[in-house]
């Protein structure tokens, strides 16, 4: 078929969204289909395509809509982002519903995500995780003890609570937070600054392209994501692809990646927790072994292969629904 792939990140935004965009539109054409990828909607792309797969319901409201008065009986697919499960779907609900029900079939990069949304939607809801290609470990000899943060500083990551948990750390810790990602807006950025200017356990790095993301999630002995909401962050696909223990925030986003029994999580924004688990991830090899065996024995689930999978799952639903 001939599939438009809509997102509203721009064609070089290091933005989540965009990355996912463009993998599944690698992955649609290995199975076969040819696809458009763009950041507007327009009539005309649209009158080309068979299908079309919509990321952010909120934010395609608009392009759904336009959709479904032009091409009533093309079918669509709505991928559901963290910011419309958790926010948008309250904040504005009459939009982001709306394009929930103009869907034909939902994705969800998680597998709590039914438990969020209202009951009409379950059954066309299909689970996605996001795949990562696996990375080696790389060891490294200059006697810190490594966390890495990755993603961009903003309310939604909470992003400086792992700085704000190393403070507590005793002085005989040798733990270091590197922080990589762009800030969302000045404010974030004159926070990191100030952070790293009383904070000597804390760096961070700005914003880094995908090569030196890998090398500095391959370098560190522990990720830690402490989001306060997420749809299915990639980088803990990327995490357990290369074998890294995770410490999370326990939100259904994390939880539906990781599993209810992951023994990596903290409370939500509460920093003495995640510093106390920091501590026993630096003095406790048996207790970070048992993460890395977690996170390894999930990898499988983030393979390109298993995504290709439920993305044509996803779209052999929909036309199915729209026929």
């Amino acid at each position: 078929m001939k599939i438009l792939l809509l997102t509203p990140a721009p064609m070089g935004s290091l933005a989540g969204n965009r990355a996912t965009a463009e993998r599944w539109a690698k992955l649609l054409e290995i199975s076969g289909h040819r696809v458009s990828l763009c950041s507007e909607y327009t009539a005309e792309a649209a009158a080309d395509a068979d299908l079309l797969i919509a990321l952010h319901a909120w934010r395609s409201h608009e392009a759904v809509g336009a959709w479904r008065r032009d091409f009533a009986l093309k079918p669509l697919v709505v991928a559901l982002t963290g910011t419309d499960i958790y926010q948008f779907q309250h904040t504005h609900p009459q939009q982001t519903l709306a394009t929930m029900d103009a869907a034909d079939q939902l994705i969800s990069l998680h597998g709590l995500v039914a438990e969020d949304i209202p009951d009409r939607f379950r059954d066309r809801l299909t689970p996605v995780l996001q795949s990562a290609e696996p990375l080696l470990r790389q060891p490294r000899q200059d006697g810190f003890f490594q966390v890495c943060v990755i993603g961009h500083l903003r309310e939604e990551k909470d992003s400086l609570r792992a700085g704000l948990a190393a403070r507590l750390l005793p002085d005989e810790s040798h733990i270091r937070i590197l922080q990589a990602g762009k800030a969302h807006n000045e404010d974030w950025a004159v926070a990191a600054r100030q952070e790293m200017a009383k904070n000597p356990r804390y760096q961070w790095l700005g914003q880094l392209d995908r090569k030196r993301t890998a090398e500095l999630l391959a370098s560190s002995d522990v990720m830690v994501i402490s989001s306060v909401m997420e749809g299915g962050a990639n980088v803990v696909s990327e995490a357990c692809r290369a074998g890294l223990p995770i410490i999370a925030s326990a939100i259904p986003g994390n939880i539906g990646l990781l599993g209810p029994e992951y023994p990596g999580y903290y409370p939500v924004q509460d920093e003495q927790a995640l510093a106390a688990l920091l501590l026993k991830s630096e003095n406790d090899p048996q207790w970070l072994q048992s993460l890395t065996d977690t996170v390894v024995r999930q990898a499988d689930q983030f393979t390109p292969e298993a995504e290709r999978a439920a993305l044509d799952l996803a779209v052999a639903r929909a036309l199915s629904h729209a026929g």
